[in-house]
């Protein structure tokens, strides 16, 4: 998760035992991406960046907002001492078991052709003004020390969803650093990226920031996939 100081000269982060298996997700997902008409591919080599829009309802929007609004709190990161400078928004895993959680859910798993079990759960996000996520990736460090345990629960993360439930006044975009590809939030458009290269290693140029919100109030969803079963 944690960025070196210069990312142009980023080290490898550490062994990659889930090398095959997130190659064969890309694939998997590459394909079924290409083949849908209402997937956007962003026209970048280096990098697999989709977007769609309208892809939830400005009801469904309202409803996960308030879903997200009675658990969020001060968000954290697996490196803790880089989540506490880094990202000062609000998040929170929703309720799995509402029924607009599994429809949402269902609905990315089905986009993305991912086996269910293999999804994070749904993470909402709120960020006041003020409140970003200064850059990252969405990928794990194999030689830090959460490695242990998130390896046990499912292994690499392969690809991120994010959907946009709330128009933002001024600020806030999601912002992919080294590409120059900024997308402003607009309320039930869904992002999506692979986190790896094509033959399966972590791809730096993932990295990606929530810009400041400058004026008003951003809400997200995001649910992050694994290379096996989650949990």
């Amino acid at each position: 998760m944690q960025p070196p100081a210069d990312y142009n000269t980023a080290p490898a982060p550490g062994p990659n035992p889930d090398k095959a298996a997130l190659a064969r997700v890309g694939r998997q997902v590459r394909a079924r991406l290409a083949a849908d008409p209402g997937a956007y591919r962003f026209p970048v080599e280096s990098a697999e960046i989709y977007a769609l829009g309208d892809f939830l309802s400005t009801d469904e929007c309202a409803g996960m907002i308030e879903l997200i609004d009675k658990v969020a709190r001060p968000s954290s990161a697996f490196d803790v001492d880089y989540g506490a400078r880094h990202r000062t928004s609000y998040s929170g895993d929703v309720d799995r078991g509402a029924p607009l959680v599994r429809m949402v859910e269902r609905r990315i798993d089905d986009l993305l052709g991912i086996d269910p079990d293999f999804g994070e759960a749904v993470q909402g996000q709120r960020y006041l003004t003020g409140q970003e996520f200064k850059p990252h990736c969405d990928w794990f460090w194999t030689k830090a020390d959460y490695w242990k345990t998130v390896s046990k629960q499912g292994g690499q993360r392969s690809w991120t969803a994010m959907a946009y439930l709330s128009a933002v006044e001024e600020g806030g975009e999601t912002m992919f650093t080294r590409l120059g590809i900024s997308v402003p939030p607009q309320p039930g458009a869904l992002l999506v990226w692979n986190n790896t290269c094509p033959d399966g290693s972590p791809n730096w140029d993932t990295l990606h920031a929530g810009m400041p919100v400058l004026r008003g109030v951003k809400y997200v969803i995001t649910k992050w996939y694994r290379t096996r079963t989650w949990g």
